[in-house]
């Protein structure tokens, strides 16, 4: 029976799938009766696909069906953003936004990401009880990228919702229409909000991404007021959900492994490499999509042009070829060339701030939620999109004697 990714969607475990499509049909072409899907399993293949954008494009609005538009990315007539350019706007683009989101401001952002954190745990830390994803997770990285492009306090609700309703309809869009008109008026409040946001910063720059990015604007080739208003919703999106969903998904790891809990909590000078190996084991993002420009061979196949191709990075990731024992998770694991952040030209570019904002989070709650463990075997409820790995809730117990 074909692999079909829309299967996957809220799946608890798709990795058994995906060790089958691996062994049996590793590039596969699914007919859904309204275009026909390409799926790639393999991690060299998906490797041979995202350095190569000359043959295998990020832009489907002009290299792909139109229909997989809508049921990829959920909303049709975006501002396109530089995740879906290709050469050479892409480089320009990205250059644009490197300038101003350097690595230097993002390891400024560490005392504030432990202050956030521990002002969150604060609130928990005399009950013995949590929820990883409503009480950390999925408010942290909502703030930070809030502060970072210099949204007020008061604004963090709408932001969150709109990012929300935005990523409800990655990967769904095609078969729930009312997730699309949700996406649909979240994007156009979105956008109003930012037009008067743009004019506040022109008119008074402060010390924030926006202001940073609206200084482009003097030195020449500078972003475009669509562009600069596809960048914030990239960032909105981009620096929300997977960062829920790593902090999430290392969590999972801790109480699915005690072992590997009791490890950090000996030695904290773990996280780090523990948090590469979630990224491998449960990555945030199960795939990504590129569109062929050309008739191309791949893995015996040929394959047309304008077609879509979801390249399954989750499955890349325990490829045994590449990963020895890659279904058993190991926080030592060297190498450890996962594609959690993608790779090639389209690596993402705020994965220094993903790893930063996960790796102090990690830290305390290893530090201050002692044993910690599930309340009950009630199964948890996975995100609703093929593209995002993680749960939406995840309660958990710890032990209160022993914090302090």
């Amino acid at each position: 029976m074909p692999f079909n990714p829309f299967a996957l969607t809220g799946q608890v475990d798709p990795f058994s799938t995906f060790a089958e499509a691996r062994r049996t049909e590793p590039v596969g072409e699914l007919a859904t009766g309204f275009m026909d899907i390409w799926n790639v399993t393999r991690y060299q293949d998906c490797v041979a696909i995202l350095r190569n954008p000359e043959v295998y494009s990020s832009d489907g609005a002009q290299n792909g069906p139109q229909i997989f538009i809508r049921a990829g990315y959920g909303v049709d007539q975006a501002p396109q953003s530089m995740l879906v350019q290709d050469p050479p706007n892409h480089a320009r683009l990205r250059g644009l936004v490197s300038k101003a989101f350097t690595p230097r401001m993002v390891q400024q952002l560490e005392p504030r990401i432990r202050a956030v954190t521990a002002e969150m745990l604060d609130a928990v830390i005399e009950s013995g009880r949590v929820d990883i994803i409503d009480d950390l997770a999925y408010p942290l990285p909502v703030i930070m990228i809030a502060e970072i492009l210099g949204v007020p306090k008061e604004d963090r609700a709408d932001f969150k919702r709109w990012s929300d309703a935005l990523v409800a309809a990655l990967g769904n869009g095609l078969f729930a229409p009312p997730v699309v008109g949700e996406a649909q008026k979240a994007q156009a409040e979105f956008i109003a909000y930012f037009n008067q946001f743009f004019a506040l910063r022109r008119a008074e720059p402060r010390e924030d991404l926006i202001s940073a990015l609206i200084k482009l604007e003097g030195e020449g080739d500078a972003l475009s007021a669509e562009e600069l208003m596809a960048m914030c919703i990239l960032l909105l999106v981009g620096g929300n959900e997977t960062t829920t969903n790593l902090i999430g998904n290392a969590a999972l790891a801790l109480i699915e492994f005690p072992e590997v809990q009791a490890r950090l909590a000996a030695d904290r000078a773990l996280v780090p490499a523990m948090l590469e190996e979630v990224l491998r084991f449960y990555p945030p993002v199960q795939a990504t999509v590129r569109f062929t420009k050309t008739d191309t061979e791949l893995g015996g196949k040929t394959l047309k042009a304008r077609q879509p191709v979801v390249v399954w990075l989750a499955s890349a990731n325990r490829d045994e070829e590449i990963f020895p024992n890659a279904d058993t998770f190991e926080i030592t694991r060297d190498p450890n060339r996962h594609l959690a952040f993608g790779l090639g030209i389209h690596f993402c570019l705020g994965a220094p701030l993903a790893r930063l904002e996960a790796r102090v989070a990690l830290e305390e709650i290893v530090r201050r939620l002692p044993n910690l463990r599930r309340m009950d075997e009630a199964p948890l409820e996975r995100i609703n999109s093929f593209i995002f790995y993680g749960v939406k809730h995840l309660p958990l117990a710890f032990d209160v004697a022993v914090t302090a």
